[in-house]
């Protein structure tokens, strides 16, 4: 399997190269021409198309021949940078590619999600200043995933918990919506966000999903586990 992933150089990025590789695909990934030297230890087993993610040419070139696109939806600045993205993706990507996003727990697809209220609370205020002093722009994510919602490509949005650092746990669990007791501990490991993300392209049960991930060893998955 030949597979790009969009937004290699960051943290969730890096983690996804190396659990492609350790699957034996191909991997080509793009990152700003800036960030290309944080994918120095990949050298000579990766393929980099250097650039903006959300440049439609430079995503043409990365994305052609690719079986699958894994896109780290990051909504910087106040340019559309998300939405870019996504949009570059959707229209770029081979006819039938499998495409997984990453986004954050605010993201909902049908409104049926509970968020607790710090979540709700944090988006508000940090989203709120972030955008007064232009660096993020929370609602651009919102938008990017609207679009993905709305295509008809073989997409899942891949939406993580609170995340942290450490040696891998394995699979996360999911629900559909965030709410649910499995969710309740929301925290995982971002070596497993990246593990999903990539097990993702070939679980055709995820195909048009916004799965909601948690930790498979937090209290509340162990407590589904015992309940199921």
């Amino acid at each position: 399997m030949k597979v790009c992933i969009v937004g290699a150089s960051g943290k969730l990025g890096q983690y996804m190269v190396q659990h492609a590789l350790d699957r034996g695909y191909d991997v080509v990934g793009v990152c700003r021409e800036k960030s290309a030297g944080k994918l120095a230890r990949f050298a000579g087993r990766i393929t980099i198309v250097p650039g903006d993610t959300n440049d439609r040419e430079v995503v043409r070139r990365a994305v052609t021949g690719c079986d699958g696109v894994l896109t780290v939806l990051v909504p910087w600045g106040m340019n559309h940078y998300a939405s870019g993205t996504a949009q570059a993706v959707l229209d770029c990507a081979q006819p039938g590619a499998r495409l997984v996003f990453s986004c954050g727990w605010h993201i909902t697809r049908d409104g049926k999600d509970v968020y607790p209220s710090k979540l709700l609370w944090f988006v508000k205020v940090f989203g709120t200043v972030a955008r007064l002093l232009r660096l993020v722009d929370v609602d651009d994510q919102v938008e990017a995933t609207r679009r993905i919602f709305a295509s008809d490509t073989r997409w899942t949005v891949v939406r993580g918990s609170d995340l942290e650092e450490g040696e891998s746990h394995g699979l996360p669990v999911w629900s559909e919506h965030v709410g649910d007791a499995v969710l309740e501990s929301n925290r995982t490991r971002r070596i497993d966000f990246g593990l999903f993300m990539v097990d993702a392209l070939t679980n055709e049960a995820l195909v048009h999903k916004a799965p909601a991930i948690v930790g498979c060893r937090t209290v509340s998955a162990l407590a589904h586990a015992r309940q199921g």
